[in-house]
């Protein structure tokens, strides 16, 4: 697992390269936030995570499956990390701050990330 990157992923730079082209202005990895953000905008007070969906055990295909090998470790693994999210999510939201997560495998389609992306960057009335 030590391979296994943190920051800078696929995901993540597909999220960023479409940010930029839409014009948002954004920090990364806020270490002052919960959970650090992999993107933030202060000004939105808008907080994305973009999780992968095996690591974050997403109802999808691909965040389902469970690994046949250490098979308890990997399912308890899972749940500390949708408990920890769900805590970082809460905590956001008493600050002030909106937290959306992107999924991995929701980026396959360009035109519908771009599409939620502008609709989380429309002004909230």
């Amino acid at each position: 697992m030590r391979r296994v990157k943190g920051r800078d992923t696929g995901p993540e730079m597909i999220v960023r390269r479409a940010l930029t082209r839409l014009g948002a202005r954004y920090r990364l990895h806020r270490k002052d936030l919960p959970g650090s953000p992999d993107v933030a905008m202060p000004g939105r007070r808008l907080a994305l995570f973009v999780h992968g969906c095996f690591w974050h055990g997403h109802d999808c295909a691909r965040g389902s499956r469970v690994p046949k090998q250490n098979r308890d470790y990997w399912l308890a693994k899972v749940d500390r990390n949708r408990a920890r999210d769900a805590r970082n999510g809460e905590e956001l939201a008493a600050m002030g701050w909106r937290a959306e997560t992107l999924w991995e495998c929701e980026l396959k389609d360009a035109g519908a990330l771009e599409a939620r992306l502008k609709a989380l960057l429309a002004p909230t009335p």
